[in-house]
């Protein structure tokens, strides 16, 4: 719960353990999608300032191997699957 005195009728910890459900949406309605696309490309732009061209070739190679790893776990995880007969085969 709120405390005494507070402006709104929730703390900004109950509003955080919502998950983003009041703050996103809230914020989605008011600036809509642009918003969110400029703040991704100066974030980009200040780390590109910051670290370089290399670290986004760094983490690329990462991003790509994790993928790797993660497709192969899951075809060891899958059972071998049978052959389907075909409805010649089933007749003989």
């Amino acid at each position: 719960m709120a405390s005494k005195g507070s402006k709104g009728d929730m703390s900004v910890r109950e509003a955080g353990k919502r998950g983003g459900e009041k703050g996103g949406q809230t914020t989605k309605a008011r600036y809509g999608t642009p918003f969110y696309r400029e703040i991704g490309r100066k974030g980009g732009e200040t780390v590109r300032a910051e670290r370089g061209h290399a670290f986004y070739e760094e983490i690329g190679r990462k991003g790509g191997q994790k993928v790797r790893d993660l497709i192969n776990a899951g075809k060891q995880s899958m059972p071998t699957p049978t052959p389907t007969p075909t409805p010649t085969e089933e007749k003989k």
